[in-house]
């Protein structure tokens, strides 16, 4: 790569080196911040990228290595890409191997943070059209323990409850229409891509912003349900009944207010986790390992 020159910087700090492609892939060198090519890294906001009236032309935006490779293995499409330039011939390397030929923007870390706004996660960016979601059906098939989020708005958490489910035996998630969307980059990165590996869909239309959880649908697909709240009947998170159920769905609460009563009054279960020094709950995140590894599969 010792052609590409990208030491090219005006004294306004919004200039580089003039555009180049080099060998056979399409790597271009960024000239200019205001490139409507690269409104979606520098301009667009995650509600644009979802384009909720053109669900069909909506993306989202895989960050670093390891996501990019999760979404690329779950059969996403990219769009572009944007590297910091040492990661080119560096750890990015066997991803831009894998991206055919779509335009792969580039320059140094400081000029990618000022671009973004944001220092970029072992430098790489990736727009990719998002996929269609599968039916509830289809998420649900042969599932034996799923999640469910009802409201729960906090990117951060919706990602870190992906990972835990991941990890400790979730088969798949669900979502009411109000909760952060998973394909919002914050909750993809701290879900470190596996919201790509982990069958997922929202419960009812997400347009509507559906305020409850639909617990008969729940037990129409022959799942017992468990809410995650505390009242005076809550079971033990290690209730033997609980925890020898076939199929089970865990519901979970929105940051603050938890639960909708409806759904607690609806749930076969009401369920609390033991607490200690007079703490009466965890985060819904932290709430969530909890549950999974409780209850997930062994």
């Amino acid at each position: 790569m010792s052609n590409m020159n990208v030491n090219n910087i005006d004294t306004n700090g919004n200039k580089y080196a003039t555009e180049q492609r080099l060998q056979d892939r399409n790597i271009i060198q960024i000239t200019d911040f205001n490139a409507p090519e690269l409104d979606i890294y520098a301009r667009y906001t995650e509600v644009q990228l979802l384009n909720r009236h053109n669900p069909e032309k909506g993306m989202f935006i895989a960050e670093s290595p390891i996501v990019v490779e999760r979404a690329l293995n779950a059969d996403c499409v990219p769009v572009s890409c944007l590297i910091e330039t040492k990661h080119i011939e560096g750890q990015a390397k066997h991803i831009i191997d894998r991206l055919g030929n779509i335009p792969i923007y580039t320059a140094e870390f400081n000029v990618l943070t000022q671009l973004t706004g944001f220092p970029l996660t072992r430098g790489m960016l990736c727009a990719m059209r998002r996929p269609i979601l599968p039916s509830l059906e289809a998420v649900c098939n042969n599932a034996k323990r799923i999640a469910v989020l009802e409201n729960v708005m906090n990117p951060t958490n919706v990602g870190a409850i992906f990972r835990s489910a991941a990890a400790l035996g979730i088969d798949a998630v669900l979502l009411t229409p109000a909760c952060s969307n998973p394909l919002y980059r914050r909750a993809i990165r701290v879900s470190m891509g596996t919201v790509f590996q982990i069958p997922w869909t929202f419960l009812g239309d997400e347009a509507t912003g559906q305020p409850s959880t639909d617990v008969a649908t729940l037990k129409s697909l022959g799942f017992k349900t468990a809410a995650m709240a505390l009242t005076d009947n809550s079971v033990s998170i290690d209730n033997p009944e609980l925890m020898s159920e076939d199929k089970l769905a865990l519901i979970l609460g929105t940051e603050g207010e938890g639960l909708a009563y409806s759904t607690i009054e609806n749930c076969d279960y009401t369920v609390k986790i033991p607490m200690s020094h007079g703490v009466d709950s965890l985060n819904v995140a932290a709430a969530s390992a909890v549950a999974f590894w409780q209850l997930g599969h062994r």
